[in-house]
């Protein structure tokens, strides 16, 4: 099956490439609206502001392709916000396939936005099958998050509780980066291609 990695012009796509390289996949950079829809297993990567990433998704005409997507779909930081119906960043409105909305982090004392560094995870039953393990250590940099909800399958604490990734039906969310969270995020990947 075919790894196909959209390439909005912007963000992470080279790191999480050379991710999916270095498990024996062949991931393709496609903005190729037919190339996206025909992919075996689809990642949307992100790095940047919501507005930006709609506005691309917008210009290759892919949000529908994107929300009717039937096989596995895998949302990466600002990929996995995009799943969500809006984002207080820009106040744009999202692909809608999860509900629940993407709010600005609050600084507290010791947690300053953006959040970026490494995190300890609180997982769920369903994280296991995601590859994540109970105090897990993984890597995060964003100053919005998603809140929490029924798809949240790990969490970590930044002020409040993130959902540090989600899944439901064929579609996964991380909002740690897995391509810099070392062997967890290699597991993380590794779920994510055996589903």
């Amino acid at each position: 099956m075919t790894l196909v990695v959209v390439d909005l012009g912007y963000g992470n796509i080279g790191s999480i490439r050379i991710a999916f390289e270095r498990l024996g996949a062949a991931p393709v950079l496609s903005a190729d609206p037919a190339e996206i829809a025909a992919a075996g297993r689809l990642v949307l990567p992100g790095v940047g502001a919501a507005g930006q990433a709609m506005a691309a998704i917008d210009r290759l005409a892919i949000a529908d392709t994107l929300r009717a997507f039937p096989r596995p779909l895998l949302g990466i930081c600002l990929g996995m916000q995009l799943l969500f119906e809006g984002s207080e960043e820009d106040d744009v409105a999202c692909l809608g396939i999860l509900p629940g909305r993407v709010r600005r982090l609050d600084p507290a004392p010791g947690l300053p936005v953006p959040h970026m560094g490494w995190s300890r995870l609180g997982v769920t039953a369903d994280g296991s099958g995601a590859g994540l393990t109970e105090g897990d250590y993984v890597y995060f940099a964003h100053s919005f998050a998603c809140d929490d909800g029924p798809a949240t399958i790990a969490r970590a604490e930044h002020s409040r509780p993130v959902p540090a990734a989600v899944r439901t039906g064929n579609v996964t969310g991380a909002q740690f980066h897995p391509e810099r969270s070392g062997d967890v995020g290699a597991r993380f990947l590794q779920s994510f291609m055996a589903s």
